[in-house]
């Protein structure tokens, strides 16, 4: 799935400001810039009202509306999806730009697209798709040479088969060595609304943690943050 183009034109779901939610950053200020359309379809997901839609945007229009939206703040940039390498075209010279702008940008793929083009200097956070997420086996190997002490992986959990893929895999690749964060994360349920709380994760963070802790497992525990400040059906945060 490629979507098309228009000269530099991208298509954006939305653009906005709130905390970061995940990865080592989390906490931090930062201005989420997340792109249409996505070609997989995990069972968990939460941004499904990002496979269509959204509206054209120049790169220029949305360099500024990044600018608006920061201007004394953290310089904290995230550009998400969906899958924004779908976009690669586009989104290469817009990381860039931001780069050269003084920006800390963070790229949330899930590494089935190449991403020999990201620019160096881009924090890279990728979500290796686990079995139970109906996507196991996407995650383009590949792209292991392409990650830095600078970038981070990810994995979303639904079960303890999910678990045990990952820890095999973290083991496999050594990735503790080769990034600077691997992240074990509970997989939310996407009807999840109302309570803020444990109770919407589809496997149980105490679990986890326990199992991590029995294992000794090279990672660190993540937890959607957001999902915890803010309702977790809302969007937009």
């Amino acid at each position: 799935m490629q979507l098309p183009a228009v000269g530099n034109q991208m298509q954006v779901t939305e653009i906005y400001k709130s905390l970061q939610g995940e990865s080592s950053y989390a906490g931090l200020q930062c201005v989420f810039v997340r792109l249409t359309g996505c070609n997989l379809r995990c069972s968990w997901c939460d941004s499904e009202y990002t496979f269509q839609g959204g509206h054209k945007m120049t790169i220029e229009a949305v360099r500024d509306e990044v600018s608006r939206l920061s201007p004394g703040g953290g310089r904290l940039v995230e550009i998400t999806g969906g899958e924004p390498m779908l976009q690669e075209r586009e989104v290469v010279p817009l990381m860039q730009q931001f780069l050269d702008d003084d920006y800390r940008v963070l790229l949330e793929t899930s590494g089935e697209r190449p991403l020999e083009r990201v620019p160096t200097g881009v924090v890279k956070i990728v979500d290796v798709k686990c079995p139970d997420s109906g996507e196991g086996g996407t995650f383009r190997l590949a792209n292991l040479t392409t990650l830095t002490p600078r970038d981070e992986v990810k994995f979303v959990l639904s079960s303890r088969a999910d678990y045990a893929f990952a820890l095999e895999f973290t083991r496999k690749h050594d990735l503790s060595k080769r990034v600077n964060a691997v992240l074990f994360s509970p997989a939310f349920r996407k009807e999840a609304n109302g309570s803020r709380d444990s109770s919407h994760c589809l496997l149980d963070p105490q679990e986890l943690a326990e199992w991590m802790i029995a294992d000794d497992a090279p990672g660190r525990l993540g937890l959607q943050l957001h999902k915890f400040i803010w309702d977790p059906a809302l969007k937009g945060v």
